[in-house]
């Protein structure tokens, strides 16, 4: 059992867990990640690790309530436990100097993005982080993020914080005047297929950090296959991070879209059983 140290509201539907698992803590790496199970009957789903506290023996998930196992994550308290968690998972991020580097996150993925320019920034590079949210009130972390970043600029879809647009937008100019020697984008798969395609045109080296449906995350179940350089890859054991250009992007969008009929009733079934639970407690 994994207890929940602490836990933080970022915004209605994103929260933050401090969980006390000391030997993930002190072999995770930066673009690695754990499977959760929340009891004998849930489900296994992947999460990045935003970050770890190697003294107190603990990990930090930074994730959006989506789907039906995210939800039921969300309602648990401080000094609850989770059942189950399995890591660390996939291949660290490959850290080096390589000079200037551009990472990029859209949503969520801001959280997976931090631990990632810190090590980036401690092996000596320039780091250029972009990051995009719908408005300025979905924006996370962005006082971390400028402490581990040369430079942070912000885009936001109604302009209501940096600039109007989006990442790719700010991408463009910032090639224009930099000489960008790697590219790391993490988010959802409409950014990083957008991010990808515009690098390509420059002979950019782009790093994506994919999500595809996982179960075991041990590489036996072969549910998170994509298709990479016209191979057969598994993001669990092979990834989660490849190259942006040979990914096929709309293989992994079919893919994780085969399920959203299944997720949505689970997830309208969970919300259910919760309004009766509540109505009974009144009771």
């Amino acid at each position: 059992m994994f207890k929940i140290i602490s836990k933080e509201i970022l915004s209605s539907n994103i929260k933050s867990f401090e969980i006390e698992a000391p030997d993930i803590a002190k072999n995770v790496k930066a673009g690695q990640f754990i499977v959760l199970r929340l009891n004998d009957k849930g489900e296994r789903f992947p999460l990045t690790v935003a970050g770890k506290n190697i003294e107190k023996g603990t990990i930090k998930i930074i994730f959006q309530e989506a789907g039906k196992s995210t939800t039921q994550l969300g309602t648990l308290k401080e000094g609850d436990c989770i059942k189950d968690i399995v890591g660390p998972l996939g291949k660290p991020t490959e850290i080096e100097n390589f000079g200037t580097v551009v990472a990029m996150a859209g949503g969520v993925g801001t959280a997976e993005l931090l631990p990632v320019i810190s090590e980036l920034l401690k092996a000596g590079n320039k780091v250029i982080t972009i990051v995009g949210a719908r408005n300025k009130d979905l924006l996370l972390m962005q006082d971390e993020l400028k402490a581990n970043s040369t430079e942070l600029l912000v885009a936001t879809d109604d302009g209501s914080y940096g600039i109007k647009g989006f990442v790719t937008t700010i991408l463009a100019d910032v090639i224009k005047r930099e000489k960008v020697n790697i590219v790391y984008a993490i988010g959802p798969v409409p950014m990083m297929k957008a991010v990808s395609n515009m690098t390509k045109e420059y002979n950019l080296k782009t790093l994506v950090s994919l999500n595809p449906i996982m179960v075991d995350g041990t590489g036996m179940c072969g549910a998170c296959r994509v298709s990479v350089d016209k191979k057969i890859r598994f993001a669990c054991v092979d990834g989660p991070e490849f190259d942006g250009h040979l990914v096929d992007w709309d293989e992994l969008t079919s893919r994780l879209r085969a399920f959203k009929e299944n997720e949505k009733v689970a997830l309208e079934r969970y919300k259910e059983i919760l309004n009766m639970e509540c109505k009974c407690h009144k009771e």
